[in-house]
C-alpha cells in the first residue's frame, strides 16, 4: 500500500534531482537557452501566420512562406549534424541562435515598416528554418556533454519538461500578445530569445570532443549513415515513427479540425490539443521519476498510446474520452520521448550523436508534410472514420512491430542498471554491424 509519506517522499526525491541538475552549470545554461528559445518559437508560427494574412488575404502566399521554412530545414538538417559533429557543438549552438535572432529582426523590420513583399518573408523564413536546422542536431548532441551517463535520463525528462512548459505557455498566449501588439513586436519578442539563447550557449564551458573523421562533408555524411544504419534499434524506430509521424499529422491535424466542426465544435477542439499539451507535461514530470532499466521496451510501449486519440475520433467518442486519451497520448509520447533522446545519448558514441540525431530528425520531418498531403485523399476515398481507426491502428502497429527487433527489447539505460554497475555510456564501435550482442541484457 502506498502512504502519503511515499508519495511526498517521491516528490521530494524528484524535486531534489532536479536542484541538482540545475546546479551542474554547463546543463543550466543548456537548459534556459533551449527554453527561453522555445518561448519564443511558439509565439512566432501564430504572429507570421497572422501577418501574412493581413498582408495578402491569401491561404495560398502564407503556404508558400511556412514552405520555404519547411524545405530550407529539411536541405540543411543533414549538415547541421556534420557540422555539429566536427566543430565545438556550444559553438554551432550560439552561432546558430545568434543568426536566428538576425532573421526574426529582420522579419520583425519588415512588418513594423509594413514592407509589402511576401518574397522578402520567404527568404527569411527559410534563412531562418536553415539556421533552426543547424541547431537541432546540435543540441541532441549537447546535451549529454553536460551530465553524467547516470544522470542522462533525468537530464532529458527535466529538459523536455520546461520546453514542453514553454511551448504551452507560449501558444496559449500567442493569440493575445498578437492581438495587443501586433505580428510584427511578437516577431521581434522571438528575436529577442533567440539573442539570448545565444549568451546562454556562449557559456558553456565544456571538454573538447575527440574526432575521429577526417575528410569533407561527404565523408561526415557518410560516417554518420554507417554509424545509423549499423544499428538496428536506431534505423527500426526511425522508420517506425516516420511512418507513425505522417499518420498522426495527418489525422490531427488535417483530419481532427474537419471531425470538430461537424460534431462537437472548435472550443471542444481547442481543449483537446489543451489535454494532450498537459500530458506532456505530465509525462515529464513522470519521466523524472520513473527510471526504466530498458528504456526503449518501456518507452515504446507508452508510446503507442497516441493512436488512441485517433482511434477516438473514428468512433466518434464523446467529447470527455476525447480529452483522456489526448491526455493520456501526451504522456506517452514524452515517455518515449525521453527513453529514445537517454538511449541515443548512452549508446551512439559521442563524436557521431549529431550526425545520427540529424538522420532521425529528418525521418520525423519528412513525415510532415507526406501525412498532410494523403489525409485528405485517403478520407475521401474511404471516408473520415475508417480513414482515422485504420490510421490509429496502422500507427498502433508500426510502433508495437519495432518491439520485435531484438536490440530494441533488450537495450539498457544507465539510470536503470543495478547499484554498483558502471556509471559510464555504454559505446558501441561504429564498425560493430550491431549493438545486441553488447547491450546489457
Amino acid at each position: 500500500m502506498t502512504t502519503s509519506t511515499d508519495s511526498r517522499d517521491r516528490a521530494g526525491d524528484t524535486g531534489q534531482r532536479a536542484r541538482d541538475l540545475l546546479r551542474i552549470a554547463p546543463f543550466r545554461w543548456l537548459v534556459l537557452g533551449t527554453t527561453v528559445n522555445k518561448l519564443g518559437s511558439s509565439l512566432a508560427p501564430v504572429a507570421l501566420a497572422f501577418a501574412v494574412l493581413d498582408l495578402t488575404h491569401s491561404a495560398a502566399q502564407l503556404g508558400l512562406v511556412v514552405g520555404a521554412r519547411s524545405a530550407a530545414t529539411l536541405i540543411f538538417l543533414l549538415l547541421g549534424g556534420a557540422l555539429s559533429d566536427r566543430l565545438p557543438r556550444g559553438l554551432v549552438l550560439a552561432g546558430s541562435s545568434v543568426a536566428s535572432a538576425a532573421t526574426q529582426a529582420a522579419v520583425a523590420v519588415v512588418l513594423l515598416a509594413h514592407v509589402d513583399s511576401v518574397a522578402a518573408l520567404c527568404v527569411l523564413s527559410a534563412l531562418n528554418g536553415a539556421f533552426s536546422a543547424i541547431s537541432g542536431p546540435a543540441t541532441s548532441g549537447l546535451l549529454p556533454l553536460t551530465v553524467g551517463a547516470g544522470q542522462l535520463t533525468s537530464a532529458n525528462a527535466l529538459a523536455r519538461l520546461l520546453q514542453n512548459g514553454a511551448s504551452v505557455v507560449g501558444l496559449a498566449v500567442a493569440g493575445l500578445v498578437v492581438a495587443l501588439v501586433g505580428s510584427g513586436p511578437a516577431i521581434a519578442v522571438d528575436a529577442a530569445t533567440f539573442a539570448f539563447g545565444a549568451v546562454c550557449f556562449a557559456l558553456l564551458k565544456l571538454d573538447a570532443l575527440p574526432h575521429t573523421h577526417s575528410g569533407g562533408f561527404l565523408r561526415a555524411l557518410a560516417e554518420g549513415w554507417r554509424a545509423f544504419a549499423s544499428r538496428s534499434w536506431v534505423w527500426s524506430i526511425v522508420v517506425a515513427f516516420t511512418l507513425a509521424n505522417a499518420v498522426y499529422v495527418g489525422g490531427i491535424v488535417v483530419l481532427g479540425p474537419a471531425v470538430a466542426d461537424a460534431t462537437f465544435g472548435r472550443t471542444a477542439w481547442g481543449v483537446i490539443l489543451a489535454a494532450e499539451s498537459v500530458g506532456f507535461v505530465a509525462g515529464g514530470v513522470v519521466a523524472l521519476r520513473w527510471r526504466p532499466r530498458r528504456p526503449l521496451l518501456a518507452g515504446i510501449g507508452c508510446g503507442i498510446a497516441c493512436s488512441l486519440l485517433l482511434f477516438a475520433l473514428g468512433v466518434h467518442a464523446p467529447v470527455a474520452v476525447l480529452v483522456a486519451a489526448a491526455f493520456v497520448g501526451g504522456l506517452g509520447v514524452e515517455q518515449f520521448g525521453v527513453a529514445w533522446e537517454t538511449a541515443l545519448g548512452e549508446h551512439v558514441p559521442i563524436e557521431l550523436l549529431s550526425r545520427v540525431s540529424s538522420y532521425d530528425q529528418l525521418g520525423s520531418f519528412l513525415a510532415i508534410p507526406v501525412g498532410q498531403v494523403l489525409a485528405g485523399p485517403a478520407a475521401a476515398r474511404i471516408g473520415l472514420e475508417p480513414t482515422l481507426v485504420g490510421g490509429g491502428a496502422i500507427l498502433a502497429a508500426s510502433l508495437a512491430a519495432t518491439l520485435l527487433v531484438p536490440s530494441v527489447r533488450r537495450l539498457t539505460s544507465a539510470a536503470g542498471r543495478p547499484a554498483g554497475a558502471p556509471d559510464t555510456p555504454h559505446v558501441v564501435d561504429p564498425s560493430s554491424p550491431d549493438p545486441t550482442s553488447a547491450v546489457e541484457v
